[in-house]
């Protein structure tokens, strides 16, 4: 069993906590949030112990792992003291908002063999996932063309708008992940961003925006392109399309439940598509703590590593320059 400590708890935070808490391989031992009230209250319920400073956290060598799932600021920070203590990371996304602080930790923690596992939660979906596989056995011949499309069921609140880096860096970033997840060893090769308010107003206030696509090119020639709305009103919209010289891979959305409703007035109704990214990936964020796992015991790489949160956050920032310049971008990694 591994001892693992928690950092942040709100909404995606207390999530995982539940799932640590469930996960036969993990001890959740300690539980840390700025919110110390908060901290106290989630640590009965997580069965786990609150505490006042992370620098316990470090210091206790019976802790394994450590789970960061706190404010982005505070990603590279928790970071580099886990490394140093010799703890295996998970750390949500993004790594942080600025390249520099990423590559200045990578450049810290190359010689130290650090044992990393980023929170792109949409490679371990069953459906997407699948895709990948059936894509390597050949199902679909030669890959030409991914199409990614992302709209969320409503936008977060402004609050949570203005601190969380933009359309591109704070949703877009798991679609940019993604397509990287399926191209595989062929790069990503150029950018270009488009972007637009038409429905919701107060995005302009905050220099952000609802809508978003880009056209991406890979060094092969496959054409990318990933469509993201920050407003959906028929649920949560998630599918993938892989188009190959041979056939074609679809994972599409989840819906409440399967069934259909057919009568005079309505043919082929189905349920609605479920809520949000916590219900639709509920699995994928199991499976993901598998991983987690065997990083750690096991030795193995995970399937999403703090050179793909790099790498993503560098197609992100390229998207806002393609934006700004109305071009295309080449992409250096």
């Amino acid at each position: 069993m591994i001892n693992i400590a928690l950092f942040g708890l709100g909404r995606i935070g207390l999530m995982h906590g539940k799932n640590l808490m469930r996960k036969r391989n993990f001890n959740l031992k300690y539980v840390y949030d700025i919110d110390k009230k908060l901290a106290k209250k989630v640590a009965k319920r997580l069965k786990s112990i609150s505490i006042d400073k992370p620098s316990i956290i470090f210091k206790d060598k019976s802790i394994q792992a450590v789970f960061i799932a706190s404010s982005t600021a505070t990603h590279i920070k928790f970071i580099l003291e886990a490394v140093k203590n010799e703890k295996a990371v998970f750390c949500e996304k993004p790594l942080d908002l600025n390249i520099n602080k990423i590559n200045k930790c990578k450049r810290k923690i190359s010689k130290l063999n650090p044992k990393i596992q980023i929170g792109f939660n949409r490679r371990y979906d069953s459906g997407h996932n699948l895709l990948k596989k059936e894509l390597v056995n050949g199902k679909i011949g030669k890959l030409e063309k991914i199409i990614i499309t992302s709209r969320d069921p409503s936008p977060p609140s402004m609050k949570y708008l203005k601190q969380s880096g933009g359309i591109f860096r704070d949703m877009m970033i798991h679609d940019f992940d993604l397509l990287r997840f399926y191209l595989g060893n062929d790069e990503v090769k150029s950018i270009f961003a488009s972007a637009s308010n038409i429905s919701d107003k107060r995005f302009k206030k905050i220099k952000d925006y609802e809508l978003a696509s880009c056209l991406i090119n890979s060094n092969n020639g496959v054409q990318c392109i990933i469509t993201n709305s920050r407003h959906c009103s028929f649920g949560y919209d998630q599918r993938v399309e892989l188009f190959g010289s041979k056939g074609m891979l679809i994972s599409g959305n989840k819906k409440q439940n399967e069934t259909e409703l057919h009568t005079k007035s309505n043919t082929y109704q189905q349920k609605p598509l479920l809520n949000f990214f916590i219900d639709r990936y509920k699995e994928a964020y199991k499976i993901q703590l598998d991983d987690l796992f065997k990083m750690i015991k096991k030795k193995t790489k995970p399937l999403a590593s703090f050179e793909d949160g790099r790498r993503a956050l560098i197609l992100a920032n390229a998207a806002y320059k393609s934006l700004k310049n109305k071009k295309n971008i080449k992409i250096k990694f």
